[in-house]
């Protein structure tokens, strides 16, 4: 575990339009960029201030590397995180594991994200996720469950269930937000972002906000700078924060 020399964001305030842009991905806490995929912890610090208040429970039902978990215990939220990933576990219990004076209780769980029946009915209070892409990156390579593993038609009838057990989970009138990106196949754009949103508007979600966030500090974005002009195709350079709401 890397501790940071401060525990909060400096100079941090609400976003306030739908197009957020971090190029400083956050480093206070036990903040780092070191596992692949995970989002900036300014993500979840906004969605928790802005729906949900102290005590609360919050759920991460693809957690990684913890750091909705870590804003959780920062903002006085009790949360849940769960991942089907032995090591992101692991390293999300070590992200968590840090001295402040929080009164939060963090569960971190072994479990699938398409079928989370050991959490109660109408017991959440906002869920806060970031799923894999797809196939986009690989967290394992041959572990059951995994949904960065399955085929683009197997993935999205998988998140239609995770869409389902969010919606039970979550309480009447709270929020459920997740960060998706769209992705290229055969040269032309998937709209993977709209095409995960359907799943959760046909489970009885209402949308609230469409929020467009910039990327920053991607890995792999120097190496297809060069192929651009020679394929004629456009870096993609945004990903989707949906925000629905389970209305009464």
């Amino acid at each position: 575990m890397i501790l940071n020399t401060t525990m909060q964001p400096e100079k941090f305030e609400l976003e306030k339009t739908s197009v957020w842009r971090f190029p400083t991905r956050g480093n206070w806490a036990t903040h780092n960029g070191s596992y692949r995929g995970n989002w900036s912890p300014f993500i979840p610090r906004n969605l928790i201030l802005r729906y949900s208040k102290e005590k609360d429970l919050i759920l991460d039902q693809f957690v990684g590397s913890g750091t909705t978990l870590i804003e959780a215990k920062l903002l006085q939220r009790n949360a849940i995180g769960i991942d089907v990933n032995s090591n992101a576990l692991e390293i999300a219990k070590e992200n968590t594991n840090f001295n402040y004076p929080s009164s939060s209780k963090i569960r971190i769980i072994k479990g699938n994200a398409t079928n989370i029946s050991f959490i109660d009915d109408s017991s959440i209070d906002l869920i806060c996720t970031h799923p894999p892409y797809a196939n986009i990156i690989k967290y394992s390579s041959n572990l059951n469950g995994d949904l960065s593993l399955l085929s683009l038609d197997d993935f999205l009838k998988s998140m239609e269930a995770v869409a389902k057990e969010s919606f039970r989970v979550l309480k009447e009138n709270k929020y459920c937000a997740f960060l998706m990106g769209d992705i290229r196949r055969h040269g032309y754009v998937y709209p993977l972002g709209f095409q995960c949103l359907s799943k959760y508007l046909n489970a009885g979600f209402h949308l609230k906000e469409i929020v467009i966030k910039e990327q920053f500090n991607c890995s792999t974005t120097s190496q297809w700078l060069n192929k651009t002009e020679q394929s004629n195709f456009l870096l993609l350079a945004h990903e989707y924060l949906f925000i629905l709401k389970k209305k009464e």
